[in-house]
């Protein structure tokens, strides 16, 4: 017992050192006072999970195409906020996409970076609805442990980001998925309108490859910021690369089962189609050459009867 007590004693300690060089300039926002709105917040997402598919277990699902529709287009608009913002202040900054260290300045662009990436932790919350939505719908085969470690483990993680290092390194991340979230949520809003227009939508598989090559950047990028020793915590650089290759290893996983997995069924069943079609067009024609010779043989033989009933009239007249 004073084995455990000690170590909650010694983790109270930890985390009260940690806030004295946390980042100053987000201490009064929004859920950044201590972790414990996120951890509700993450808490009830996974308690819903539990209790959702109990709930709607003996209920017809909900439709929520217009709700959908304002949902994710409203999700773009988000996303495209958060990637114009970051990329305007990085560059008013003057960032480097090699190596960043955090400002904790007031300075007005580093604030706006900062601010960028609190609305951008904030979206990973709201991304929860995701989750909601597939099973109020009741589309249960959707809500996988991908799908669920990557939302919970996102939001609660990047609370940790936006606590001690909102700037920096930490503005590629956040940039480019937010840009790539553009396009991910423009697809499910496209989707979500209907079927006339969901024909279009031939895209899908490309925008996994899309989230996977960002993967690939990520551990690339913050391999760089190691190899160059640059001024960011180094346990954050190798806690990340980590992180990727989980991802990397999950939606390569999923990209296997839905869409390569497939290809040899379809190859085999368009081969047989292709035999089935060679089959039937030289049976046709086995057949039509089979009718011709048929008609010939029948032509002959009617060609030699009048043959010789003309030799034998010519016989009885001599």
């Amino acid at each position: 017992m004073e084995i455990v007590t000690h170590f909650i004693n010694d983790t109270i300690e930890f985390y009260k050192w940690t806030l004295t060089i946390a980042d100053k300039r987000v201490a009064k926002w929004p859920l950044m006072d201590n972790p414990l709105p996120t951890l509700a917040i993450s808490t009830s997402y996974l308690l819903f999970l539990w209790l959702g598919p109990k709930y709607m277990k003996n209920r017809e699902p909900f439709q929520l195409r217009k709700t959908l529709i304002v949902y994710n287009f409203s999700m773009v608009f988000l996303n495209f906020f958060i990637f114009k913002e970051l990329f305007m202040a990085a560059r008013s900054a003057s960032y480097s996409y090699i190596c960043q260290r955090v400002d904790y300045s007031e300075d007005p662009n580093e604030v706006r970076v900062a601010g960028a990436l609190w609305w951008y932790f904030v979206s990973k919350g709201v991304e929860y609805l995701d989750t909601v939505f597939f099973i109020l719908r009741k589309k249960f085969n959707q809500v996988t442990f991908l799908h669920v470690y990557h939302h919970c483990s996102m939001f609660t993680l990047w609370w940790i980001g936006i606590k001690w290092v909102a700037g920096g390194q930490s503005f590629f991340g956040a940039h480019m998925n937010a840009a790539i979230h553009v396009l991910m949520y423009l697809y499910y809003g496209l989707a979500s309108c209907g079927p006339k227009i969901q024909k279009y939508l031939w895209w899908k598989k490309y925008l996994t490859i899309v989230q996977m090559i960002q993967f690939h950047v990520t551990i690339g990028h913050t391999a760089l910021s190691l190899y160059v020793d640059c001024d960011f915590p180094h346990w954050m650089h190798y806690s990340l690369i980590c992180y990727a290759i989980t991802f990397i290893v999950l939606f390569g996983n999923f990209y296997y089962q839905t869409y390569r997995r497939q290809l040899p069924r379809r190859d085999a069943s368009s081969s047989k189609a292709g035999k089935a079609l060679s089959n039937g067009s030289l049976n046709g024609l086995s057949k039509a050459a089979n009718g011709a010779m048929v008609l010939g043989n029948k032509e002959e033989k009617t060609q030699e009867s009048s043959g010789r009933r003309k030799r034998k009239g010519r016989a009885k007249r001599d």
